[in-house]
């Protein structure tokens, strides 16, 4: 790669020439034009002076500069394999009286090496905390150097060393390691002038182990008699935690033919009642050990049960949804009745409750009140007739005292208070 600057000189008896810019290991062309030159002669010579070419003659033995184009107007030489040593001022003379003279500074790129990424712990385990370092030497000037995370950019912390003429560049990156980093790509590119068309770059793959994560897929969803069903033990951790192990509330699988373990698969070719239970599947490597649990409940089978023409004399059977929760139930307690009814039916339990709650309190309260109001009331009350009566020695004397009251019935008059 090589490119030219800004012109040097005058017109006329002046020579012209321009800067150069060449990556290490390329070549170079120096030109010097004249536009009215009198057949005098062109030189070049190198920034320690030396002269390279007169005209078209060859002064300095130097396999790598040759002569390209010698005119009265034009003296072009080429420097093939450029070296950091080439960079510098070269001169163009025109023999003229006096001598007159332009200058063109030739620049080198220093290429930066291939990166190289160290401090990678293979494997590393999860939450580790490991620092990545990339380095390039021999750039000039001084390269870049950029973190991918698979294609995304990360930053990373830089350090640049000068190296003589050229410099050492160096990026670090902290990670804290999970198990989202397993299998993920970690990028080191070296960004420079003298790589624009190819640039260099290193990746290393972070490998993480962990401790194993499980959980239970199924299917069908509601299982009934005589049905098919399929657990899955889905366990990732690295290493992979082969085998799993199935066991049926907390002891070993029962031996049946149509209960099948093949790999992380338990399988039950035909279900029946006595299959009710917790079932789990568990998961180990070096890191650790995991578990996951799932409640069976089978259903009975809908085709198999005789019409009903009366009202069921028990509630009914909850949704059979219900039952895909992750609770252990003791199906030998509950029978072949559904190990969630009573906590379906708690609310409806509690609302009647509520109710008669209610109404037995209101009846206790209109009961004080109303002996509250009798008590205040209470007393003993007597007629004119009742009162005659007492005072009389004999019956006749009262009746007479009966008959008489009666003319005072009008100015005795009872109160209720």
């Amino acid at each position: 790669m090589a490119s030219k600057g800004k012109v040097r000189g005058a017109s006329g008896q002046h020579p012209l020439v321009q800067n150069v810019t060449v990556t290490e290991g390329g070549t170079a062309n120096l030109t010097c034009r004249v536009e009215y030159n009198d057949n005098t002669s062109l030189q070049w010579s190198n920034p320690a002076q030396q002269t390279l070419f007169f005209g078209d003659k060859k002064a300095l033995r130097d396999n790598r500069i040759e002569l390209v184009r010698a005119s009265w107007s034009e003296l072009t030489i080429s420097i093939s394999d450029v070296t950091l040593s080439d960079e510098g001022m070269y001169t163009c003379s025109l023999f003229t009286m006096p001598v007159r003279t332009a200058k063109a500074y030739l620049t080198v790129l220093g290429v930066p090496e291939r990166p190289e990424i160290d401090g990678l712990t293979k494997p590393a385990k999860e939450g580790d905390y490991i620092t990545l370092t990339c380095m390039t030497q021999g750039s000039k000037p001084a390269a870049d150097l950029r973190w991918f995370r698979n294609e995304k950019e990360v930053k990373g912390a830089k350090e640049v060393n000068a190296s003589g003429k050229t410099f050492t560049v160096r990026s670090s990156l902290q990670l804290h390691v999970d198990r989202n980093d397993d299998g993920v790509a970690y990028t080191c590119r070296v960004d420079h002038v003298a790589l624009a068309q190819a640039p260099q770059q290193a990746t290393e793959v972070l490998e993480v182990h962990y401790a194993p994560h499980v959980e239970i897929i199924h299917s069908p969803a509601v299982p009934q008699e005589g049905q098919y069903l399929k657990l899955e033990c889905v366990s990732k951790g690295n290493p992979s935690p082969d085998p799993v192990m199935w066991t049926k509330d907390g002891t070993d699988l029962p031996d049946l033919d149509r209960v099948i373990v093949e790999g992380r698969e338990l399988t039950f070719t035909s279900l029946n009642k006595t299959d009710n239970g917790t079932y789990r599947c568990d998961a180990t490597n070096h890191l650790g050990t995991s578990s996951a649990q799932y409640v069976l409940y089978v259903y009975d089978d809908p085709t198999t049960l005789p019409p009903s023409t009366t009202p069921p004399s028990h509630p009914i059977p909850p949704d059979p949804t219900a039952l895909l929760g992750s609770h252990v139930s003791d199906p030998t307690v509950t029978g072949s009745r559904d190990p969630n009814a009573l906590g379906q039916h708690s609310t409806d339990h509690a609302l009647i409750g509520g109710v008669v709650a209610v109404v037995v309190f209101v009846t206790l309260c209109l009961i004080i009140v109303l002996g509250r109001y009798l008590a205040r009331h209470k007393g003993t009350y007597l007629t004119n007739e009742a009162k005659g009566a007492d005072d009389a020695p004999d019956a006749d004397t009262a009746i007479i005292n009966a008959e008489g009251n009666h003319a005072h019935a009008e100015e005795k008059k009872e109160y209720f208070i």
